[in-house]
């Protein structure tokens, strides 16, 4: 089984219930959940005149490639709704991957780790909560490290969801 780390984001509509369905998606035809972080709201990233998101990060055990890894969560993005129109728009779900394995893919539609995580609070803080010694294939240093040298200063806050 290969150890992939996503992460999920939304910021459009019932965000909770967003978060909620992909759960559901992702363990019917990704593979099993095996830890997951806590929910953040966080601010949009390089962009501003959105609603804020809720972010996580899921652990998942698949015995899916990368390629084909990609290719379902994409499948998943669409069935809930997502339309690409531009860059760091709005969105429904957004789900990343920011890890698999310790592979280095770098191919025009899949770059693996993901090329921004280091810059992101909301990929670091929730990521840290769930795997704070996972080695950066490329950069050499721990989530942890990664989190604690990162310049981003939008805010990732802890939800505290009513259950």
């Amino acid at each position: 089984m290969n150890t992939v780390y996503l992460s999920i984001g939304t910021n459009m509509g019932n965000r909770s219930a967003n978060l909620e369905l992909v759960h559901s998606l992702i363990s019917r035809n990704l593979g099993i959940v095996y830890k997951e972080s806590s929910i953040y709201e966080t601010e949009p990233w390089e962009v501003a005149d959105q609603q804020n998101y809720y972010n996580q990060v899921l652990c998942v055990k698949t015995a899916l490639e990368p390629a084909l890894l990609l290719q379902k969560c994409q499948v998943i993005e669409q069935k809930m709704g997502r339309v690409r129109l531009q860059k760091w728009e709005p969105r429904v779900i957004d789900i990343d991957i920011l890890f698999f394995n310790a592979l280095v893919i770098q191919e025009e539609d899949l770059k693996i780790p993901h090329v921004l995580l280091e810059k992101r609070n909301f990929v670091l803080k929730p990521l840290c909560e769930i795997a704070a010694q996972w080695m950066h294939p490329v950069l050499g240093k721990t989530v942890q490290e990664l989190l604690e040298i990162c310049t981003d200063d939008t805010s990732a806050v802890l939800l505290e969801l009513a259950d």
